[in-house]
């Protein structure tokens, strides 16, 4: 009972109220309010550390947030159950019950705004961060003339000029495929902006809300709602759709990129490679990438 066990936690989050995914001194985080309440349940001081599929900036919501934390099973099973494990025990079913009852417990603990759906035990290989193959989020715009439906205002962005979906989906596919996305990220020290962008296109809805749907094997600070930004500019007739893909060829952050707000924005999925490929997809994730010819 002293080894660890690592879990796998499936959240979502109303980002609006935290400053971020990541503790910070001070602030109220997504990380520090689920770390601080696994401490108390676990009974761990310090409380353990979660690692996070994609850390979000300060008022990005997720729906489909995924993090991976290390516990010992004697903690776990103290969470799960009042009597502990005993010799002869079926530890796979316990184990079942302790997850269970540890997701309840979080559920009462934690604040309305952020829920743990799902708490199970991670395969071997995998981590949260490195074994993704690729994140999708969700950008919301409501462009009609009397704005946003009060009760999505947390949720959508109201545009103030209309914006044209042909025109929108035109300039997005110019920015599809594996580039050095540095004109759409602030740069971190040591950190690459290569990425490979899947999917980048828009709909309009019954309900009249414009999605982007934006998929990439990973994302760098700020790329979504820069690209975002400088898409919207193309969709209200501003800049021509050639704009963004020229400013993707300049690889230098553009002074004509506005950022689009934080609160239009979602993390809706993390996909997982088959359980047999999580290691070795985690090894690759850790090797710093370069653009072939």
């Amino acid at each position: 009972m002293d080894r660890d066990v690592r879990l796998r936690l499936d959240l979502g989050y109303d980002g609006t109220e935290f400053s971020g995914w990541a503790r910070q001194p001070g602030l109220r985080t997504v990380q520090g309010e689920l770390e601080d309440v696994l401490g108390r349940v676990l009974r761990l001081d310090p409380p353990p550390r979660l690692t996070v599929a994609g850390r979000t900036d300060a008022g990005v919501h997720a729906r489909g947030q995924v993090a991976h934390v290390d516990v010992p099973l004697a903690s776990l099973a103290a969470a799960g159950t009042t009597r502990g494990a005993t010799p002869g025990d079926d530890l796979e079913l316990q184990g079942a019950e302790w997850l269970a009852t540890l997701t309840r417990r979080l559920a009462g603990m934690l604040p309305p705004d952020v829920r743990v759906h799902t708490v199970r035990v991670a395969p071997e290989g995998f981590d949260a961060r490195f074994s993704a193959l690729s994140r999708r989020y969700g950008y919301r715009v409501c462009d009609a003339p009397g704005g946003v439906d009060p009760l999505r205002r947390r949720e959508v962005l109201w545009y103030a000029r209309p914006l044209d979906v042909g025109l929108l989906n035109e300039a997005s596919t110019r920015l599809l495929g594996e580039h050095d996305f540095a004109a759409f990220c602030r740069r971190r020290e040591g950190a690459t902006t290569i990425r490979e962008l899947h999917r980048l296109d828009w709909v309009r809805g019954d309900d009249g809300i414009v999605l982007a749907t934006v998929v990439a094997d990973a994302f760098c600070h700020s790329m979504v709602r820069a690209l975002v930004g400088s898409l919207l500019s193309v969709g209200e007739g501003r800049r021509p759709p050639e704009w963004p893909g020229e400013v993707l060829a300049g690889a230098v952050r553009d002074p004509g990129v506005n950022v689009a707000p934080a609160h239009g924005l979602t993390l809706e999925e993390v996909r997982y490679p088959a359980p047999d490929e999580l290691a070795r997809r985690a090894e690759l994730t850790r090797r710093v990438r370069t653009l072939t010819s």
